[in-house]
C-alpha cells in the first residue's frame, strides 16, 4: 500500500532543477503559482538582503528559497507518513480506503502551497526592509490594511485588523491574489485552507478540509482517535496547528532549506546538517488527553535534531551575525531612509505597499537604482556606501548588553579612541533558542518500550541534556563611520 501512497502523491507534473535538492516536483497548479507575476517578483529579492558584500555567493533568492520550502514541507509530511505506515505493516496488515488516500493528497498539497507562499510578501532587501525607520513608519499608517484589502473581504482571514503590518500580512494578501487567480478550485483545493496554516491567519477551515483532517486523524491516531477530551468538531483545528508547523515552527521547512541553502550559497560548512536523517526520524505525535497532534522525534533521532539545532545556532553566530554583514545591514536601512526623503521616490514605495497592482514592483532592484540616483547627486551618503561597498570599520563586539549598557560603551570607545561624540554606531540581532528549552515549541520525543509494546511522548529537555544550554543572546557590534560620512 506504501507504493500507491507514493503514485498517488507522485503524480508530477514537471521537474525544475535546485542546486540544493536536486529535482523538484511540481504538480500543475504549482506551476501556475510560480508563474504568477507576484511570485515571479521573487526572483528580484535576495534572501539575505546584501549579505552577498560580505559572502560573494550568496545571491541567491526568495524565489529558490521558496519553491525549496515548498519540496522540504512535502517532504516532512510525506516521511512521517510513510514512517507510521512501515511500523504498521510490521505488526498488521495495512489497507488504506479510497478517503485515507484523499485526506493525504489534499493535506500534502496544502502544505505545500502554505509552503510555497510563506515568504511570498517580503519586499526589497528582504528583512532589513521592514527594519528601515521610514518603512516602519509608513507600514505603521493607520489605514494601511484597509488599504490594502480594499475591494476584498479579508475577514474570512482575520476576525479583526492586525495592529500593525508586518511580512507575514503582505504574503497572505499575495497568497489571495495568487490562489484565486490561478484556478485553485480545478486542483481541488480551497483558498482558506492554504492561508490558514500560514503565520498570522485565523481560518475557518473548509469542510472539505474537515472531512480530510477527521479521516487523517481516524487513520494516524487509530484506537485512539475516538477516546479522550477531543471532541469532532476540534479536529479539523488540531490538523491544521500540525499543518502549521511544518510551514512555520521549530523544525520546519523554511527553517531545514535556509540553512542548507544559505550555508551552501556562502560556502560556509556550519549551516549543515544531514536532512535525510531528520526527516527519517520525525514522527506524528498525539495526545488524545490534552489533545495534542504534532511533531515528534525519535529517541535515536535526537541526534539529527540536535545537529539541526547546533547549525541553526552557528549560522546565526558566524553568518547572519558576522560584523561585517551587519555593519552593511546598518548602512542599508540608512540609505533605505535617506532615498526616502525623495517625495518621488517616498510616494511610488507608499502606493506599493498599498495596492497589490503594483507590489510587484518593490523589489531589489527598485532600490538599487534609487541607491545609484542619490549617490551620483550625494557622494557622501549612505547610499554611496551601499553601491562602492564602503564598510563601516569594526571597533569592538560585546554580548548580551542592555541599551543603557551599549550606550556607555559607544562613549567610553568615542573617548578611547578620542571620537566626536556619535561617530560611534551600533548594530545588533537577537538570536531566540528560548523555545528549545520551552518545549520546544511542543515537539516531543518518542519513547518506545519494545517488551510491552507501548509508547510515549517526553518532553525534550526531559531525554537530552543538550537543549538546555541554548537561551536567548544578543550580540552587538561597535562601528566609526566611513570616513566619506563623517562631518
Amino acid at each position: 500500500m506504501r507504493s500507491a501512497v507514493n503514485d498517488l502523491l507522485g503524480a508530477y507534473d514537471k521537474l525544475i532543477m535546485d542546486p540544493v535538492h536536486g529535482g523538484i516536483p511540481l504538480y500543475r497548479h504549482e506551476i501556475r503559482v510560480i508563474d504568477h507575476p507576484l511570485f515571479q517578483r521573487l526572483r528580484n529579492i535576495c534572501q539575505n538582503d546584501i549579505l552577498s558584500l560580505v559572502f560573494p555567493g550568496a545571491t541567491h533568492s526568495r524565489f529558490l528559497h521558496s519553491v525549496g520550502v515548498m519540496h522540504v514541507g512535502g517532504r516532512m509530511f510525506r516521511a512521517m507518513i510513510d514512517a507510521y505506515l512501515r511500523e504498521k505493516q510490521l505488526s498488521e496488515q495495512v489497507d488504506l480506503t479510497l478517503s485515507q488516500l484523499d485526506a493525504i493528497d489534499y493535506l500534502t498539497k496544502v502544505i505545500r502551497l502554505g509552503c510555497l507562499l510563506h515568504d511570498s510578501g517580503h519586499s526589497s532587501f528582504s528583512h532589513q526592509f521592514t527594519q528601515a525607520r521610514r518603512i516602519n513608519e509608513l507600514m505603521a499608517r493607520g489605514n494601511r490594511f484597509e488599504e490594502l484589502w480594499r475591494g476584498e473581504d479579508y475577514r474570512r482571514y482575520y476576525p479583526d485588523q492586525p495592529p500593525e503590518l508586518k511580512h507575514e500580512h503582505y504574503s497572505v494578501r499575495v497568497a489571495h491574489d495568487v490562489l484565486g487567480a490561478i484556478g485553485l478550485d480545478e486542483a481541488g483545493l480551497h483558498t482558506e485552507d492554504v492561508l490558514g496554516i500560514m503565520e498570522t491567519t485565523d481560518v475557518l477551515p473548509s469542510e472539505a478540509f474537515c472531512r480530510h483532517a477527521r479521516t487523517f486523524w481516524s487513520f494516524i491516531a487509530g484506537g485512539d482517535a475516538d477516546s479522550g477530551a477531543l471532541a469532532h468538531e476540534n479536529i479539523p483545528r488540531l490538523v491544521m496547528d500540525l499543518l502549521s508547523s511544518i510551514v512555520s515552527g521549530e523544525i520546519d521547512a523554511d527553517r531545514a532549506d535556509y540553512m542548507l541553502r544559505d550555508g551552501f550559497h556562502s560556502s560556509v560548512t556550519i549551516g549543515g546538517f544531514n536532512l535525510d536523517h531528520l526527516l527519517s526520524n520525525l514522527r506524528f505525535g498525539w495526545e488524545v488527553e490534552t489533545p495534542w497532534l504534532g511533531l515528534a522525534i525519535t529517541h535515536k533521532g535526537l541526534g539529527a535534531l540536535e545537529d539541526f539545532v547546533y547549525s541553526r545556532h552557528q549560522m546565526y553566530r558566524k553568518v547572519y551575525a558576522h560584523k561585517t554583514a551587519l555593519g552593511f545591514d546598518w548602512l542599508l536601512r540608512e540609505a533605505i531612509n535617506e532615498v526616502l526623503e525623495e517625495s518621488e521616490t517616498f510616494d511610488w514605495v507608499d502606493t506599493c505597499l498599498s495596492d497589490m497592482t503594483h507590489f510587484a514592483d518593490l523589489t531589489d532592484s527598485f532600490f538599487w537604482e534609487a541607491f545609484r540616483r542619490y549617490a551620483r547627486r550625494h557622494p557622501r551618503s549612505y547610499s554611496r556606501c551601499i553601491v562602492d561597498r564602503v564598510k563601516l570599520d569594526h571597533l569592538d563586539t560585546r554580548e548580551n548588553l542592555s541599551q543603557e549598557a551599549i550606550q556607555d560603551h559607544c562613549q567610553a570607545l568615542e573617548q578611547q579612541l578620542g571620537m566626536a561624540t556619535g561617530e560611534v554606531v551600533t548594530c545588533s540581532m537577537r538570536a531566540r533558542f528560548s523555545n528549545i528549552q520551552d518545549n520546544f515549541n511542543g515537539i516531543k520525543v518518542l519513547m518506545k518500550d519494545p517488551i510491552h509494546r507501548t509508547r510515549s511522548l517526553k518532553k525534550i529537555t526531559d531525554v537530552s541534556a543538550f537543549f538546555s544550554k541554548f537561551g536567548d543572546g544578543t550580540i552587538t557590534h561597535f562601528y566609526r563611520r566611513p570616513t566619506l560620512l563623517r562631518d
